[in-house]
């Protein structure tokens, strides 16, 4: 068992932390002040450096790096911008992993390589009115007719809608109640009867688009169905890797706060000494680093047991959760050393404890996530519905 990362690894993190740092903290507080999802010249930049879809084979597109790379490029553009860093997210962790896994041959050399070149980008559909963290309870309606599929239903809280061009809509596929009728379609953003709601203001994730979908008579291929009815399981599979991808992006934000709050605690003095000089910052500082260290190895516990394939639910659960609360508490800590300016908008502070409480909510609630990992370690799954 190592835990040191290779020599290429090094590398390879600190390439993107010099390119982040160079080129991304411009473009991060455009993005924070206008609201606006990167445009494709930022994507074509990731592409140009191969960040996008760097886990993907190398046959679709991809530079077929390990699951761990894909974790070390996300977290140093992450620490600048959880919204800058979202284009690489998407590719290496996002619904393009279930098209690569699970998707036809045809329609992963349709869209995979399109993604990895920038040009293309895909979001995930799942969440409904009523079928959020009963994630099975899907009214949205995908009927096969005629070599055709035709959709109609609604979607919420899709990261990307009215931005991607593309979206793997999760649908129920036959009659089959409750997971065994769901699989996964493929939709395009001009289909003709595809429309999206008012995009959705948040207290963090700025240029991260947000909108309600509407399906009324979509109609799409048969070939793009990427999971058929039965394959919800494979669906929360990919998944797991979604999940990895969400713990990296709250890691990024609880380290990025933890390494400004150090420098300023040495920096900013009272009663005419450092902050750091009095026990209790101390105190508070080893409480932080002590969680970042236990929430990194977490996360490259899953990732690196995953290898080429998809984690655990059980791993990436533990992962997830542990990031999900590291990310509150560390960024609570750090805004609270910091007084007022913790608190002002003329620092990074408040910006990373709003985006830092958004992904304890998305990809699966902090809550959800411990029910995930007593049914591993009971082996079965929890039925929460009344009986």
């Amino acid at each position: 068992m190592d835990f040191t990362l290779t020599s290429e690894q090094r590398a390879l993190q600190e390439s993107v932390r010099q390119f982040a740092q160079a080129e991304l903290v411009g473009p991060a507080r455009e993005i924070e002040l206008n609201d606006q999802p990167p445009g494709i010249e930022l994507r074509k930049r990731y592409a140009e450096l191969g960040y996008l879809g760097i886990n993907l084979p190398t046959e679709l597109g991809g530079a077929g790096l390990s699951h761990l790379d894909a974790v070390l490029v996300l977290e140093e553009l992450a620490k600048v911008s959880i919204a800058v860093a979202f284009p690489v997210f998407e590719s290496c962790f996002g619904p393009c992993l279930a098209i690569a896994h699970f998707g036809n041959s045809d329609l992963q050399n349709q869209v995979l390589p399109r993604v990895c070149s920038g040009e293309q980008v895909i979001a995930v559909a799942m969440s409904e009115p009523d079928a959020g963290s009963a994630l099975t309870d899907l009214r949205t309606r995908g009927v096969a007719s005629g070599g055709m599929i035709r959709i109609n239903g609604s979607k919420r809280w899709c990261s990307g809608a009215g931005h991607a061009d593309a979206y793997v809509v999760y649908c129920r596929l036959d009659d089959t109640p409750g997971a065994k009728g769901i699989g996964a379609v493929l939709v395009s953003k001009d289909t003709p009867g595809l429309s999206f709601g008012q995009p959705e203001q948040h207290m963090g994730f700025r240029g991260i688009s947000s909108a309600d979908m509407f399906f009324d008579e979509v109609e799409v291929p048969a070939n793009q169905v990427i999971v058929p009815a039965g394959g919800f399981g494979k669906l929360m599979d990919a998944f797991d890797l979604e999940r990895c991808g969400n713990t990296t992006m709250s890691l990024a934000i609880a380290q990025s706060s933890f390494d400004y709050v150090l420098d300023y605690v040495q920096e900013r003095q009272q009663f005419s000494k450092p902050l750091i000089d009095f026990q209790a910052v101390q105190i508070h500082l080893a409480e932080m680093k002590m969680q970042l260290d236990a929430a990194r190895l977490l996360l490259y516990r899953a990732v690196v047991n995953a290898a080429s394939g998809l984690p655990s639910v059980g791993e990436s659960s533990i992962a997830k959760c542990y990031a999900n609360e590291t990310v509150r508490n560390v960024t609570g800590k750090a805004l609270q050393l910091m007084g007022g300016y913790g608190y002002s908008k003329s620092y990074p502070l408040e910006q990373k404890m709003r985006d830092g409480w958004g992904w304890g909510i998305a990809g699966g609630a902090i809550d959800i996530q411990k029910v995930n990992i007593a049914a591993a370690l009971a082996g079965r799954r929890f039925n929460q519905r009344a009986t």
